[in-house]
């Protein structure tokens, strides 16, 4: 079966529509009551909410789906404010033709991530659009700031080091591969960083700055930061993670992994006198055993961002300009 318009009419076939497949999956003390709003208990800790639209082709991936993208993304930057993601909301907007099936390994993975991610689903909505069998997700997201670190770019002072979680560019070349029809093992790293960003908040331990690297890539990010701070910042080419068959990939079709988007990377500005235990425990979860320092804040007086090539020179890392291919969210 597919969808039709009449599953968004919002009778007989939106009903059951949400019945047989959203709330077998997604039922919970608020959002079985069908109201229009969720009622939420009061939090004695800051609150922290973020927004977020999720668009991909393939839906689904190597490492992933629109799904598992949509509550990943969504909990990974409530995380890098260093707030708890405590509660979601999501709406669905189904294009016509789009197979049942399809909608239901979306969803299944949908809830069994925000289950993992240990945040309810408060409030959904579900709308039918004409189209050609594709789907959009949209999020927003609430969590309680709970940690006591002092996050913020006016914390940032020469000599803090640049830590990146993890190897670059695989949801990219991930992504990219499926669109061309490239045969590799190349996985998406779309994950929830929570349990890993937990870790490091729990102690005082320096941290300045968290930014999860998606559009745009490392190097967008880094320059977000810089602008913001009116910081340097230095980077070694040679000390950027990037696994070997991405990095073949990326050598094929001239992209450079600075640039290219990830779904489970983060980067941190940490005091120096921290750097190493930082490192430590980021290599000790699963997903940050190729954690590297990349570089450093090097002056507080002016905006600009280098990397110190493999040969020895120096370039500009300027944002990405135009289009970075395939669009992921």
């Amino acid at each position: 079966m597919k969808i039709v318009m009449a599953h968004g009419s919002g009778g007989n076939a939106t009903k059951q529509l949400i019945k047989e497949l959203f709330q077998k999956y997604l039922a919970n003390q608020y959002l079985d009551k069908m109201e229009d709003s969720a009622i939420l208990p009061s939090s004695e800790y800051p609150l922290a909410l973020t927004t977020d639209s999720f668009v991909i082709t393939p839906l689904e991936f190597p490492g992933g789906d629109i799904g598992k993208l949509a509550i990943c993304g969504t909990v990974n930057d409530l995380w890098m404010g260093g707030a708890e993601p405590q509660y979601l909301t999501v709406g669905f907007i189904l294009e016509e033709g789009l197979k049942l099936e399809l909608l239901e390994r979306v969803v299944k993975s949908f809830a069994d991530t925000a289950k993992e991610a240990e945040v309810q689903i408060v409030a959904g909505d579900t709308k039918v659009v004409q189209g050609d069998g594709g789907l959009y997700i949209n999020t927003a997201g609430l969590g309680f700031k709970k940690a006591q670190t002092p996050l913020g770019i006016e914390s940032i002072s020469k000599g803090d080091a640049i830590i990146v979680s993890g190897c670059l560019g695989n949801h990219q070349a991930s992504i990219m591969s499926q669109r061309m029809e490239i045969a590799n093992s190349i996985r998406s790293d779309c994950a929830n960083l929570g349990f890993m960003v937990k870790d490091l908040l729990k102690d005082n331990l320096g941290i300045k700055v968290m930014r999860d690297i998606t559009r745009g890539g490392l190097a967008t990010v880094l320059n977000e930061i810089a602008e913001v701070s009116g910081t340097t910042i230095e980077i070694e080419e040679s000390s950027i993670p990037v696994d070997p068959e991405v990095d073949s990939f990326c050598n094929i079709l001239g992209l450079d992994p600075l640039y290219m988007a990830n779904e489970g990377k983060f980067l941190c500005v940490v005091a120096e006198e921290h750097e190493e235990e930082i490192l430590t425990r980021l290599k000790k979860n699963p997903l940050g055993t190729n954690s590297r320092i990349i570089g450093r804040i090097t002056d507080l007086s002016k905006y600009i961002v280098t990397v110190k090539t493999r040969l020895g020179g120096r370039r500009i890392i300027d944002v990405l300009y135009g289009e970075g291919l395939p669009r992921i969210c």
